[in-house]
């Protein structure tokens, strides 16, 4: 399997690590989006959003605590936006499900 995010875990390719524990990692987006913007990608892989399995239940939970948890860190007081994409006509260009944290600007609706 040759997937990016994999190999950003296993620390082949460089990332801006924030954080990580047994079942996260989690990194500063390269191409941000807003002042704070950060990647929540499960250690285990999952293709996208659709091969998620009830076993998955608690792994899925376990991110969103984490994006609370960095949210608060990186001082964010005002909001966030926690944002999955699911395959190609969902905006998902990397086929590892991951999520994206952003922050400290105002965030509209409806996303593009």
């Amino acid at each position: 399997m040759d997937c990016l995010f994999c190999s950003i875990i296993k620390g082949e390719v460089p990332s801006d690590c924030i954080y990580e524990d047994e079942l996260v990692y989690a990194f500063n987006d390269i191409d941000k989006q807003a002042p704070v913007h950060f990647l929540i990608v499960p250690k285990k892989h999952i293709d996208s959003t659709d091969d998620l399995e009830e076993e998955d239940a608690d792994l899925i939970g376990h991110v969103f605590l984490v994006a609370k948890k960095l949210a608060r860190e990186l001082g964010v007081t005002n909001g966030y936006r926690i944002v999955n994409n699911c395959k190609e006509d969902g905006g998902q260009t990397v086929n590892h499900i991951h999520f994206h944290v952003l922050a400290k600007r105002q965030l509209n609706w409806p996303p593009g």
